[in-house]
């Protein structure tokens, strides 16, 4: 795909995410955790440019693109997306027919990583200040690299779904969130309502990273319990948009308590992705 094609797919997927009702994040419909809508279109004006210079390596696009938004905004909006999209974008840029022949394009993307993205990678996760990240003893993104992103991100995934893509290909982007986005777009004709399904299909099966980090996993796995009921009400409507005041009462109950699924917005976010590039 060539840069101006990918440029524009890549921009309706940030945009699209943030027309999607994800209760506890950030959308049209809500704000959330000092941060704006519009904060979130500010930095994916910035980043996509970044993220769709071709001839640039991962980490270049990634660090680029930090902090461009951390200049533009002033804070983290979008490190998990820009994490995630990177390599997806990068995978674009070669032939692909179907999303099968796109994974395997990530597939050799992921592989030809070098030691001086993963610098640039860490360093862009710094910059960035995810919130709970802490410090770990083993190849913590706080001193110079010691090791592989392969192997960073394989320390870290199990306690982030994030760096989970990162070891297995993007497993859960390709098989679950993909899957969603097209089934209940072909049910509901609007790819809108089919990325709330996305996203509260990620909330109720997987433990969001981000609340996880923040507020332990006890918590995070309650919210993942909640988010199934929610899940499974909200899926089984021929009528998406008539439970709106279902997502706005669980989006201020997250609210509330100061919740934020961040993670399964940004796999949310990925997945719509890489549903835009297979149109």
């Amino acid at each position: 795909m060539n840069r101006k094609a990918l440029e524009k797919v890549v921009m309706a997927s940030f945009f699209g995410e943030l027309e999607a009702f994800k209760p506890g994040n950030v959308s049209i419909y809500a704000d959330g955790h000092n941060m704006t809508v519009a904060d979130f279109q500010k930095s994916a004006k910035v980043s996509v440019p970044l993220l769709c210079q071709m001839n640039s390596t991962l980490g270049q696009r990634i660090l680029s693109s930090v902090c461009a938004t951390k200049e533009a905004v002033g804070c983290n909006t979008n490190l998990g997306m820009l994490l995630l999209f990177a390599p997806i974008i990068m995978a674009a840029e070669i032939e692909y027919r179907d999303s099968d022949e796109l994974q395997k394009n990530l597939e050799k993307t992921l592989s030809s990583v070098v030691k001086t993205d993963v610098e640039q990678i860490f360093k862009a996760i710094v910059i960035a200040s995810p919130g709970g990240l802490g410090r770990v003893n083993e190849h913590d993104v706080n001193k110079r690299p010691d090791c592989t992103l392969f192997e960073a991100m394989d320390l870290a995934s199990s306690r982030d779904s994030v760096a989970l893509q990162y070891v297995n290909n993007f497993n859960e982007i390709f098989n679950i969130g993909l899957v969603e986005i097209k089934n209940f777009d072909k049910r509901w004709n609007s790819v809108k309502w089919a990325t709330v399904s996305c996203y509260l299909n990620f909330m109720s099966l997987l433990l969001d990273s981000h609340i996880a980090r923040k507020f332990g996993q006890e918590v995070a796995e309650n919210t993942k319990i909640k988010s199934k009921n929610v899940a499974m009400s909200f899926n089984s409507s021929s009528d998406p948009e008539s439970y709106i005041e279902l997502l706005q009462s669980f989006d201020e109950e997250l609210k509330e308590k100061n919740y934020n699924p961040g993670t399964s917005a940004d796999l949310t976010a990925a997945s719509l992705l890489v549903y835009n590039l297979m149109l």
